[in-house]
């Protein structure tokens, strides 16, 4: 299986390293020193489930010079979508299967409108990953985990040999019956994971063992989760104490990811998470005040640092 990694950043390069660990003929698309770093030594993954050094890893910024692929998985940050959508082009033909780990909700259509939805399937991950010096990945504590699925819930030739490919790189990974509540569900806790840790600027332990702060928590997936019922999501009548749950089992240390941006002064996917949470219920005229507080409070540092 030949397998194209768009965005070689925390997720592309983690499940895409193990994927050609295991044999798969991986192809990585990167840019920059991060591409230099891997030309040059090597991808490397840092993990407590095993480190991987992949040298040489085949990389390149110039998705022309792969081909065709069987698979492309696309990984980059929710603003970079639509030039991913453009760019790999030459990646996709009559037989190619598209399919985003990103996050947010929106990225499907995206590829569907590019492509034709009988060459994209649903994807998502839960994984606590980065880019800690250029060539390398670090992934923090254990979670890591892949799901992906048709959009209409069967089982196909496509997803089980991808589905294979995984099992035989021993990552966890689920073909879903139905990936639109996978991708909501983990939309729903994002979302409001990510709001709160940049807006509070600490990491989950202090958060949830605060009562003020832990309801506020609560709230804003409640929010989420009346939007997408709102749209006609089919979510589980206790997806809000699953939510909880989930964040209860986290490393108190952990952090979103867009913290990290807002940290580093880098630009965010905000207008994707919390800011997609206000704007659908505001179409659908659902109150979402914990995510205009969240919105609010980040929509100026949402464009990182100004360029010098």
């Amino acid at each position: 299986m030949k397998i194209a990694v768009f965005g070689t950043g925390g997720v592309g390069g983690y499940f895409g390293a193990r994927l050609a660990k295991a044999g798969a003929d991986v192809h990585f698309v990167a840019r920059g020193r991060h591409l230099a770093a891997i030309r040059e030594r090597g991808l490397r993954v840092t993990s407590a489930l095993g480190d991987i050094t992949l040298k040489p890893a085949q990389a390149t910024d110039d998705p022309a010079e792969i081909g065709t692929a069987d698979v492309v998985m696309v990984a980059v940050k929710l603003y970079d979508t639509d030039d991913a959508a453009a760019r790999i082009k030459p990646l996709v033909g009559p037989r190619t299967t598209v399919v985003s780990f990103q996050n947010g909700v929106t990225a499907g259509d995206t590829f569907d409108a590019a492509f034709g939805r009988e060459r994209t399937i649903g994807g998502s991950c839960s994984i606590a990953v980065r880019i800690s010096e250029p060539g390398v990945i670090e992934h923090t504590g254990t979670m890591a985990s892949i799901a992906f699925g048709e959009w209409d819930g069967s089982r196909s030739p496509r997803t089980e040999a991808l589905l294979a490919a995984f099992a035989k790189a021993g990552v966890d990974a689920t073909l879903a019956d139905d990936i639109e509540t996978v991708i909501w569900s983990k939309f729903i806790f994002l979302a409001s994971f990510s709001g709160i840790t940049c807006l509070m600027r600490l990491p989950i332990g202090p958060i949830r063992a605060d009562a003020e702060a832990r309801a506020m928590h609560r709230r804003a997936i409640e929010e989420a989760v009346a939007v997408a019922r709102a749209r006609g999501v089919g979510l589980p009548a206790d997806i809000v104490d699953k939510r909880m749950t989930f964040t209860d089992g986290l490393p108190a240390g952990m952090y979103a990811s867009m913290y990290h941006d807002l940290a580093t002064e880098k630009r965010l996917e905000l207008f994707w998470l919390s800011g997609a949470v206000v704007r659908m219920g505001r179409q659908l005229k659902v109150p979402t005040p914990t995510h205009e507080n969240y919105w609010l409070a980040l929509k100026l540092h949402a464009d990182g640092k100004p360029a010098p």
